[in-house]
């Protein structure tokens, strides 16, 4: 398999932003005669399929065309998208799915960073609709949506269940709009109804500082460390994604941040920070990880048959040498994760923060035509030293080395924030 070809996403699906015969054959149903008249383009089978019976698919389709009272709600389209939904669903795999136009669109339309919705990232655990992350200054953030709640209901709807697609078609909507949504707190069992008004939400990948320790207005800068070290500068990097942007923007952000370090004797080094990053595409995670790391491998890639392909790092990078410490939380999910793991096991960073996400599988993205596409989960993703952190479809996550969570009592007190520049200057 040649990584080149392969046009693979780690990521959860954004909510603010998924018979065989489906695959290879254009299929047209004609109801308005009130009988089933179906058009193939193409009828030659895989090898791997030997028999395929649709008698009851067929038998299915007119008897609901015969009798259900409202002729009207019986659209073609959706009875067509509902049975390959069905089939891609039959793995109960949360990411392999069939994403309709509409839906495929939008997946599209977030990982170029622009979106109407809430702008929250969604996962699933033990068939509960999860919030990995609110994105930074979004409807969902503003409203308190944190990473961890679980969303019960969506305009009254029970979410238990659900996969990932019909989140994102009740949650996202036209700006201006509003959605109401049931939130269990992770700290918690208490549903509580929460309206939150969409917007266009646009996401920029990175963000980026250069400060002295004091003048670090989210940390207490009280502690021993941090008074000794008050004029020590640090650079700060937020990558809140891995999208269509976001190696331009990287390119031009290290760029700047190794001309600092020539010039700037006095910067201690970096705090790279990946919390409530739900992924995105994999040459993008190695693409990061080869600013940091020189040779060897950024990650691994295990398929079915238990064969691994190695994704080694470039040879270009401009940061191989300044002191790093990454900051991960709950919402550090599959590509973050990936960068996380892979600085971690080349030991040129220090893990700071809460477990993460725990996604440990690779999906590859295909485009079906008529602007439908397919999810498919294809292999399992290892960091270098052969680590899966989903113990699971999505589970286990990475361990810091450094465990720290946010203080409750003062959430203008970013105590990961905190711990990891003391990490860094000590």
């Amino acid at each position: 398999m040649n990584p080149s070809k392969l046009r693979i996403i780690l990521a959860v699906i954004i909510a603010g932003l998924i018979g065989y015969v489906i695959g290879v054959t254009k299929i047209n149903i004609d109801l308005k005669n009130y009988s089933p008249h179906v058009e193939f383009s193409s009828k030659e089978p895989p090898p791997s399929l030997t028999h395929a019976d649709f008698s009851q698919f067929w038998a299915v389709l007119e008897k609901l065309e015969g009798s259900y009272y409202d002729k009207k709600a019986i659209d073609p389209q959706k009875i067509l998208d509902g049975a390959i939904t069905g089939m891609v669903e039959s793995v109960d795999d949360p990411y392999t799915v069939y994403l309709p136009a509409t839906q495929n669109d939008n997946f599209k339309n977030g990982l170029a960073g622009k979106f109407e919705g809430i702008g929250a990232e969604l996962g699933i655990k033990s068939k509960q609709i999860i919030v990995v992350s609110p994105l930074d200054g979004s409807p969902a953030q503003k409203a308190g949506i944190k990473p961890g709640d679980a969303i019960v209901k969506v305009n009254d709807q029970v979410t238990f269940g659900w996969n990932l697609n019909q989140a994102v078609d009740k949650i996202r909507g036209p700006k201006g709009t509003s959605v109401k949504l049931a939130i269990v707190h992770k700290e918690s069992q208490v549903p509580v109804d929460i309206n939150i008004i969409r917007d266009t939400i646009t996401v920029k990948s990175l963000t980026s500082y250069t400060k002295q320790v004091k003048d670090i207005d989210s940390i207490n800068n009280k502690t021993a460390i941090l008074k000794s070290r008050a004029n020590d500068k640090i650079i700060y990097i937020r990558l809140s994604q891995f999208g269509d942007s976001t190696n331009s923007e990287w390119l031009k952000l290290s760029n700047d941040v190794a001309a600092q370090l020539k010039k700037q004797q006095d910067i201690k080094g970096i705090v790279f920070d990946l919390r409530n990053n739900p992924g995105g595409y994999l040459n993008d995670a190695v693409y990061i990880i080869s600013e940091f790391v020189k040779d060897g491998n950024a990650v691994l890639q295990e398929d079915k048959n238990g064969d691994r392909t190695a994704y080694p790092v470039s040879g270009k990078g401009l940061l191989y040498n300044v002191p790093l410490v990454v900051l991960i939380n709950k919402g550090s999910a599959s590509a973050a994760e990936i960068v996380a793991g892979g600085l971690h096991d080349h030991k040129r960073a220090e893990l700071v923060g809460e477990s993460s996400f725990g996604k440990g599988i690779v999906e590859e993205a295909q485009d079906l035509g008529a602007g439908a596409g397919l999810h498919v989960t294809i292999a399992k993703w290892l960091t270098p030293n052969g680590t899966w952190v989903g113990n699971g479809k999505s589970g286990a996550g990475l361990t810091p080395d450094v465990q720290v969570s946010l203080d409750g009592k003062d959430p203008s007190h970013d105590a990961q924030l905190e711990k990891a520049i003391e990490e860094l200057v000590k």
